[in-house]
C-alpha cells in the first residue's frame, strides 16, 4: 500500500508529511498554498467540529455566518488590527472578467474596478462588529454570543498542511457584553472550553496562559491561549481567546442605553480553533507506523476484518460480524467492516495502522471454533484474544483506556521536555534542545525580542497556574516577579 513512513527520529518535517499524505488526510492542490482535505481528513475535522459545536452551544452560543469580504475601509478603522493583518491580507478589485482582444484568454476587465477593495477574511472581527452596531441599542440587547463556523484566508509564503495554509477552516466566536467583568469572564470560559475539548478529546495536555504583549492578537488587551507541547519538542499555539475590551466598539461606535439611560460603550471577546488541531492531533500522538487517533475523534472507532479462505467461510463470518456490530453500534461506538475481496487481510492490517484506527478486529474460521476474536491496539501495537460472547462489554471499556493512556502518555513526554533555566547559558542550552523552558522575563518588550533574535525562542504563554516568584531576568539582569514559558514554536 502506502509507501514507507519516514522515522521521526531521522526528518521529522517528511515524517508529518508521509503521515498526512499516507493516511489520505489532505494533499496541496493547484491553488498555491492552499490544500484539499480528503474524506477521511474531514470526516475528523467533523468529530472535532461536533464535539466543539455540542460545548459553544452548551454554554450559550448560537451559530450564525457573516460574509467572507470585508471592505477595506472597515478595516482602517482599528489601527492595531488592521496594522496585525495588512501583510496577510488577500484584495479583492475587480468584479468581472473578459475575453482578451485575440479570444485566446481570459483577463481581468479593467473597467469592472471596484469601487472600494474588498479584503477576503482574515478574521470577522471589523465586519461583525459593523453589523452589532445594527443590533444593539440597549441593555436588554446583551449578551451577545455567537459563533460562525467559516473559512478565512491569510497568505502564507511558506505553507504547511494543516499547520500554515493560505486558506484554513475553523470557528470563531464573537460576543457583546454590557459590562467589562462579564467579557473577561466571557474570554476565560471559552479558553477553559479549549483546554477541556483538547485533554479530554484530543488527549493532547496544554498550558493556559496569556500572551505577552508582543505576542496578543491585534486589537486585543489580553490574548489568553493554550500551549501544547509536539514530539519534535515545539511549541504549537491550539487555541486562543481575546478579551478585545471597548476597541472594536469604539471603532465602529456600538453603544447601548444601560438601565439608567445612559450611553456606554460595549465590551467585546474573540476566540478560535481552526484545522491547525489536525496537526496537533497528528504530531501529538502518532508514530513511525502512521497516524495513531484518540477513539472519541475517530471517525470510525473499531475495524473488523474477516480472514477466510472461500465464500463460504466469508458468509458464516460475516454473520458473527454482524452481531458483534450492532452489539457495538448500541454502546455508542463507531464501527466499519471491511468485507472487500480486492484486498487481502495483510494489506487491510497496514492500512488501518496507517489510519490510526484505535481497535482493529480479525476474525477467521478458526476463531469462530473457538468463539474468540482478536483484538489489536493502535496505541500499543499490541494483541489479544476475546471472547466473542462478551465483546460488547470489553470494548468500550478498552477505548476508554486507550483514550487515557494516551493522554498519560502525551503528558509524561511533555513532563521530560519541561525545563527550568536558571542562567543565561543554562537557557540557551536547553531551549536549542527542544521543549517548554520556564525562566524569568523582565516584561520588556525590547528583552522578548532580544531573546528571540538570539534564540529563536518566544513567550509561548505566561502560565495561569504560575506562582508569583522573585528572581532576574536571566538576559537583562533586571528584576522579574514570575517565571514565564518559553519554547520554539511552529
Amino acid at each position: 500500500m502506502a509507501k514507507k513512513i519516514t522515522s521521526k527520529d531521522q526528518d521529522y518535517s517528511q515524517w508529518y508529511n508521509d503521515i498526512v499524505q499516507g493516511a489520505d488526510l489532505a494533499e496541496n492542490s493547484g491553488v498555491r498554498g492552499c490544500m484539499v482535505i480528503k474524506p477521511y481528513g474531514y470526516a475528523i475535522w467533523e468529530k472535532m467540529q461536533a464535539e466543539l459545536d455540542r460545548m459553544f452551544k452548551a454554554t450559550g452560543h448560537v451559530n450564525a455566518y457573516f460574509p467572507l469580504f470585508i471592505p477595506k475601509s472597515y478595516l482602517n478603522k482599528e489601527a492595531a488590527h488592521v496594522e496585525g493583518f495588512a501583510k496577510e491580507c488577500a484584495v479583492v478589485t475587480h468584479y468581472r472578467l473578459k475575453n482578451s482582444d485575440d479570444g485566446k484568454n481570459i483577463v481581468v476587465d479593467d473597467e469592472a474596478k471596484l469601487e472600494e477593495e474588498l479584503i477576503v477574511r482574515p478574521t470577522s472581527e471589523t465586519i461583525i462588529w459593523d453589523t452589532y452596531r445594527k443590533w444593539i441599542q440597549s441593555y436588554r440587547d446583551l449578551p451577545i454570543l455567537i459563533n460562525q463556523w467559516a473559512n478565512v484566508v491569510r497568505w502564507e509564503m511558506r505553507t504547511r498542511l494543516f499547520l500554515r495554509t493560505a486558506e484554513f477552516l475553523w470557528q470563531e466566536g464573537h460576543t457583546a457584553h454590557a459590562t467589562k467583568n462579564e467579557a473577561i469572564v466571557e474570554t476565560e470560559k471559552m479558553i477553559n472550553v479549549y483546554s477541556d475539548f483538547a485533554q479530554n478529546f484530543m488527549a493532547m495536555p496544554v498550558v493556559k496562559g496569556l500572551k505577552s504583549e508582543n505576542e496578543r492578537f491585534a486589537g486585543a488587551e489580553e490574548t489568553y491561549c493554550i500551549e501544547a507541547l509536539m514530539q519534535d519538542g515545539k511549541a504549537l499555539q491550539a487555541g486562543t481567546s481575546h478579551f478585545l475590551g471597548q476597541n472594536f466598539a469604539k471603532a465602529f461606535d456600538v453603544k447601548y442605553s444601560n438601565k439608567e439611560g445612559k450611553q456606554e460603550y460595549v465590551w467585546a471577546t474573540s476566540w478560535g480553533v481552526s484545522t491547525r488541531l489536525m496537526g496537533a492531533l497528528i504530531m501529538t500522538h502518532s508514530d513511525d507506523h502512521g497516524l495513531v487517533l484518540p477513539p472519541k475523534l475517530a471517525p470510525f472507532q473499531v475495524v473488523i476484518i474477516p480472514i477466510y479462505k472461500s465464500d463460504e467461510e466469508l458468509e458464516k463470518i460475516s454473520l458473527v460480524v454482524n452481531k458483534i456490530f450492532k452489539k457495538l453500534e448500541k454502546k455508542g461506538i463507531s464501527v466499519k467492516y471491511d468485507d472487500r475481496n480486492t484486498h487481502k487481510p495483510g494489506w487491510k492490517f497496514a492500512e488501518y495502522e496507517l489510519k490510526g484506527v484505535p481497535l482493529r478486529l480479525a476474525i477467521g474460521n478458526r476463531d469462530l471454533e473457538n468463539e474468540t476474536i482478536e483484538v489489536a491496539r493502535r496505541d500499543t501495537l499490541s494483541k489479544e484474544l476475546f471472547k466473542i460472547q462478551n465483546i460488547e462489554e470489553k470494548i468500550p471499556s478498552l477505548l476508554d483506556e486507550i483514550q487515557e493512556n494516551l493522554f498519560l502518555k502525551a503528558l509524561n513526554f511533555r513532563k521530560s521536555m519541561t525545563f527550568h533555566a536558571n542562567s543565561k547559558h543554562e537557557f540557551i542550552q536547553l531551549i536549542s534542545s527542544g521543549g517548554f523552558v520556564y525562566a524569568h522575563w523582565d516584561g520588556s518588550k525590547e528583552t522578548e525580542q532580544l531573546i528571540k533574535n538570539e534564540t529563536k525562542a518566544t513567550i509561548r504563554c505566561i502560565p495561569l497556574d504560575s506562582k508569583k516568584e522573585e528572581g532576574l531576568c536571566l538576559f537583562s539582569g533586571k528584576k522579574s516577579t514570575q517565571k514565564v514559558l518559553f519554547a520554539k514554536a511552529y
